[in-house]
């Protein structure tokens, strides 16, 4: 069959050298075209000297960012771009009859007064914002066979969708409280030098931030639980940052929905919406529990949950997830959202 041609705005930031290399290895898909604002284009294989010996020269070599040009060079394009960048160029691509997935926030909820009011700015592009598709497969994946515009969602929202959405769709917690303590490495926080990823504070650290005023992706966290629910969700949602390059772990507290409710009703549901998911692995009772060690450099998410007895006998069910912040988290996921976009076998150039 005739390989997806595919197209990289932004590549020179982590999620981009990140889809490189998994487009480049893609049995099915070939790079075409990657495009940058910068005044001086690069050699994607200067930026990333890992890449050598990965890219032709004709595609290593980055081009302007043309919507013309790159809608006759790819049938697909990842947008690579910070927050509120994005929705400046997907217009003119759509427009241009190219399918695009976002790696931003710009299109992931639905809102757009709520994008406003969370990423403090005007959303530019209300008309396609209405017909973007939520790009969680594993939860969404009726809507992303042909879609033109697939919102890819952000790494912690990933993790906690996919640990507390079976939990709740067959009614064993409660959708309140919802507490989630999650953790991840500093690839998170992108490429650009900043003095609190900065080695000298990272290393042998471990603190929580974006907890005064709320962190960017409860928002969109709260939205995906709802949707599944039926009803509204609103988690608490406080976010660490690990000494290490990547995998994002969360602990997630809830409460049983009654006192009938067993730990096997909990894994019953785990295997019920996961049997047939290849980038769900279900920590069994038996297993150890989910550790970001054991995925990391994969597009997979290890879930578990256990149900806590405390010494007064109040019960609370412990909910726990692991993943790629970078992979299962943006652009492993960007991939398979792009497999089945063109409906391709999910494992596809992930496996």
């Amino acid at each position: 069959m005739k390989k997806i041609s595919a197209a990289i705005v932004g590549p020179t930031g982590l999620t981009g050298r990140y889809l490189v290399e998994l487009l480049a290895r893609h049995p099915l898909a070939q790079l075409t075209y990657l495009a940058s604002h910068r005044a001086e284009l690069p050699d994607l294989r200067d930026e990333f000297p890992r890449l050598r010996g990965l890219l032709d020269e004709d595609v290593a070599q980055c081009r302007p960012i043309d919507p013309e040009q790159i809608a006759a060079a790819a049938d697909v394009v990842f947008l690579g771009l910070p927050h509120k960048a994005a929705m400046s160029y997907a217009p003119t691509l759509l427009d241009a009859g190219v399918r695009v997935i976002d790696l931003s926030a710009d299109y992931r909820l639905s809102d757009a007064e709520l994008y406003e009011r969370v990423y403090d700015t005007p959303h530019t592009d209300r008309g396609n914002l209405d017909g973007a598709v939520y790009g969680l497969p594993e939860l969404f994946r009726a809507n992303l066979p042909g879609a033109m515009l697939v919102a890819n969602p952000g790494c912690y929202p990933t993790a906690a969708a996919l640990a507390v959405s079976p939990l709740l769709s067959h009614a064993l917690v409660n959708p309140a409280p919802v507490q989630i303590a999650a953790a991840s490495g500093t690839t998170g926080a992108g490429r650009g030098a900043k003095e609190a990823t900065s080695f000298i504070n990272v290393n042998e650290g471990f603190g929580a931030y974006g907890a005064i005023g709320g962190h960017r992706h409860q928002p969109e966290i709260a939205q995906t639980l709802t949707r599944v629910a039926g009803e509204q969700v609103s988690p608490l949602f406080v976010p660490h940052l690990l000494p290490i390059d990547a995998g994002i772990m969360e602990t997630i507290f809830l409460e049983p929905k009654d006192d009938d409710v067993t730990e096997a009703d909990l894994f019953e549901a785990y295997r019920d919406a996961y049997a047939d998911e290849p980038f769900v692995r279900v920590r069994m009772p038996d297993d150890a529990l989910p550790n970001v060690k054991h995925v990391v450099g994969t597009n997979f998410c290890d879930v578990s949950v256990r149900l806590v007895t405390a010494a007064n006998g109040e019960r609370s069910v412990v909910a726990f997830a692991a993943e790629d912040n970078m992979m299962k988290g943006a652009s492993g996921q960007a991939v398979q959202n792009m497999n089945a976009v063109f409906e391709l076998p999910e494992t596809t150039g992930l496996l």
